[in-house]
């Protein structure tokens, strides 16, 4: 408005956007929507989003789409198909669309919903201890890499495997907290089959919580992202795909990794020092 104000004093829409360091253009538009009286402290502007895409379904598919849904109350792959064999060719995702813009979409019954507690503050080694499952080779000569991370110390544990399942996980996490100089209390993973709902049962259980990385936010995750990459990098890709030479050689890494390897988040202390400077030493840490 101090512009339309400066123009229609009698300057030029040029001399305005020198002096106010705009573009000629917008001044003209701004005097253009400006209203008549000029005690007003705002241009009322319209969004520049198209209304339309070129591309849209037309409305008597929509239309379509929608009374096939209220009519069979079946699911977008079948209404897809049911639309072809009548002649209406719509990609799948068009008709998920317009089902999710019409609020046809029902939760399905049997889908496991998984809740985000707050994501507590790593302070102490155990109050945040990461989970993952590292997949290397083609699926018919696949071995896998379960692997645990303790965020505050950086302590990490890994245990090859030649395939994943709840059970699985359940015990390695079992066999870290035995060798563990600390106590778990709440884990983290990703939403892999491996960590599904039956787990949360069996950890709850154990008197810990298990929480799931949030979707779509990597950064859940990203100190166990890191070592699986340490670990591939400096361990695995150097070895054979071979169980037998992985369960010899990858407590071997991990013993160096937790008690001589430097880490620059720790200050160049190792993860064992950096537990020794936070808890009173005890047993586990003296050996």
């Amino acid at each position: 408005m101090e512009a339309v104000r400066l123009v229609r004093s009698g300057w030029s829409t040029r001399k305005v956007a020198r002096h106010m360091g705009f573009t000629q253009s917008a001044i003209v538009k701004w005097v253009k929507r400006a209203p008549h009286d000029l005690r007003a402290r705002i241009i009322p502007t319209t969004s520049s989003r198209p209304q339309h895409h070129p591309d849209e379904l037309a409305p008597d598919i929509v239309e379509t789409i929608i009374a096939y849904r209220k009519k069979y109350n079946r699911g977008a792959e079948v209404l897809q198909e049911l639309l072809r064999r009548d002649g209406i060719l719509v990609s799948l995702s068009s008709v998920k669309r317009t089902l999710k813009r019409n609020e046809l979409t029902y939760p399905s019954k049997w889908k496991k919903w998984h809740q985000y507690p707050p994501r507590p503050a790593p302070a102490m080694p155990g109050i945040l201890v990461e989970l993952d499952t590292i997949h290397v080779g083609a699926p018919e000569e696949r071995l896998y890499l379960y692997t645990l991370l303790d965020v505050c110390s950086r302590w990490s544990h890994a245990i090859p495997s030649l395939r994943i399942n709840t059970h699985r996980s359940l015990r390695f996490v079992d066999r870290a907290r035995m060798i563990s100089p600390f106590s778990f209390q709440t884990l983290q993973s990703d939403h892999g089959s491996e960590f599904s709902k039956w787990f949360t049962k069996r950890i709850m259980e154990r008197g810990m919580a298990h929480r799931h990385s949030r979707i779509r936010t990597p950064n859940d995750n990203a100190h166990l992202e890191r070592f699986n990459r340490t670990i591939q990098d400096e361990c695995v890709n150097r070895l054979p795909r071979s169980l037998r030479i992985w369960q010899k050689e990858i407590p071997e890494y991990l013993d160096w990794y937790n008690q001589k390897r430097p880490h620059l988040g720790l200050g160049l202390k190792t993860p064992i020092q950096k537990i020794a400077e936070i808890l009173i030493p005890d047993s586990k840490l003296l050996t």
